[in-house]
């Protein structure tokens, strides 16, 4: 009987249910005219496993479906075989392990969830798990399984809700803008003061204000201006 390993995978060869020896990755002929002999491999990277479409109400009440994926390994293979039934499914013996996976983690995660404010949720989702619970690491080690990473991938709220959502972030935008506004209004307003103060008491501003005064007077008729005292020492300005 032939038997075959794949790269990062570890065999294990059982005779008559007995562990009789591991197996690296290979290709292994054995004479088995009593069909006695089994392999079951195990890999040796990590395995990801997603969870969709779980509900869960949160501290205010709103019920919402959220996913997450599993990242984990086979930490202890001796406490893996020893509670999972390797044999009823020797193609795929991690049927019943992620089984397990799902229903610990989902209690967890509920629970996590349950603790957050929608409101709250909504806006620091990447944030709900950022450590591994304790809790569901320690029951998983029991199994011989070890949790990488365990990250939600998506928070779906009812329609309603996520009405609500974008209203008040439209509001959130639309009061930012009107801040920015007020603080560009005041702004020019205290330039506007400054250059006021500065022009005040400077000859040079009366002087061609006086011209510009000057200038719309005599654009309506003829007229004649004196500019200085009465004693002769004027200038005079006439327009014909």
């Amino acid at each position: 009987m032939r038997f075959s390993v794949s790269p990062n995978e570890i065999g294990y060869l059982y005779r008559k249910n007995r562990l009789e020896r591991k197996l690296d990755a290979g290709i292994y002929d054995f004479f088995d005219y009593q069909k006695v002999l089994k392999v079951v491999t195990l890999p040796t990277t990590n395995r990801i496993q997603t969870i969709i479409n779980q509900e869960v109400l949160t501290k205010d009440n709103v019920a919402l479906r959220f996913s997450f994926f599993i990242e984990y390994k086979i930490g202890n293979a001796d406490k893996f075989f020893e509670t999972t039934d390797v044999f009823t499914n020797i193609y795929n013996v991690f049927v019943q392990t992620e089984q397990v996976i799902q229903n610990l983690s989902q209690v967890y995660v509920r629970r996590v969830i349950s603790a957050i404010e929608s409101e709250e949720l909504n806006e620091k989702r990447n944030d709900i798990l950022t450590e591994i619970p304790v809790g569901l690491q320690n029951e998983l080690k029991d199994y011989g399984i070890e949790l990488v990473r365990l990250l939600v991938k998506d928070l779906t709220f009812p329609k309603t809700i996520q009405e609500l959502f974008a209203k008040q972030l439209e509001s959130k935008i639309r009061a930012k803008s009107d801040l920015e506004n007020a603080r560009t209004q005041v702004a020019t307003a205290r330039t506007l003061k400054n250059a006021a103060e500065l022009m005040k008491g400077d000859e040079n501003i009366k002087y061609i204000q006086m011209l510009e005064t000057i200038t719309k007077i005599a654009e309506k008729g003829k007229h004649t201006f004196v500019i200085g005292d009465l004693n002769g020492n004027g200038v005079n300005f006439k327009k014909d």
